[in-house]
């Protein structure tokens, strides 16, 4: 029998991590519509109303239900409004292991939440869904995903060799693939030792996560 994770919200002082919802689905085509998502991802480009009501309605359900991850909306508590995507993806039961991606919107770069929804996500999965591995993979150039990792208390592990393609805009506002190499990072649960005092040392927010 396949095991799934179980259908949560996970709360921060700052950030609520749901499942999406349709109310989300106008901020959610122009977040994935940004030009560095568009870089650095593998989405549609552009990324139209249809790709995004049927990831909401269908593809990011199923990755739950399926067994394979989870995919949260992330939003922000006081306002409600979308600020970003977690999702955990290519997920190993018996190793318990599992691999995370994240979008942060551009309204909402600079705050913080990127690193702050990631560790909300990541003491949920090893505290109380008791895995034992966590591996993101960032291209060789994204300095902004890597500087996440870093804080997170990520180890670096080695170099996928040209294993990813990102793109870049050309003369007439196409987009030009270029094939990249990918960084794999790491965190297993003791990693996460002593990160809030690191985090508060170098001024960045630790959340205290409450799931339910």
């Amino acid at each position: 029998m396949t095991s799934t994770f179980p259908d949560i919200s996970i709360s921060t002082d700052r950030l609520v991590l749901r499942p999406f919802e349709e109310a989300d689905l106008p901020a959610f085509v122009e977040m994935m519509n940004d030009e560095l998502v568009a870089v650095w991802t593998s989405v549609p480009a552009p990324y139209t109303e249809a790709d995004a009501r049927d990831w909401i309605r269908r593809r990011a359900p199923s990755e739950r239900t399926g067994g394979r991850g989870i995919v949260f909306a992330v939003t922000e508590f006081l306002t409600q409004r979308l600020v970003g995507s977690v999702h955990l993806k290519n997920t190993d039961w018996r190793l318990l292991t599992t691999e995370l991606s994240y979008v942060t919107a551009p309204w909402a770069r600079g705050e913080g939440y990127a690193s702050e929804s990631v560790l909300a996500a990541v003491q949920w999965l090893f505290q109380d869904q008791k895995f034992e591995r966590l591996e993101l993979r960032t291209a060789a150039d994204n300095t902004a995903a890597q500087q996440v990792a870093q804080k997170l208390g990520c180890i670096s592990e080695g170099v996928l060799r040209n294993a990813w393609i990102t793109r870049s805009r050309v003369e007439g506002g196409g987009w030009a693939e270029i094939r990249t190499d990918l960084i794999v990072w790491s965190l297993l649960p003791e990693d996460l030792d002593g990160l809030h005092e690191r985090m508060a040392d170098a001024g960045g927010y630790a959340p205290h996560p409450d799931w339910h």
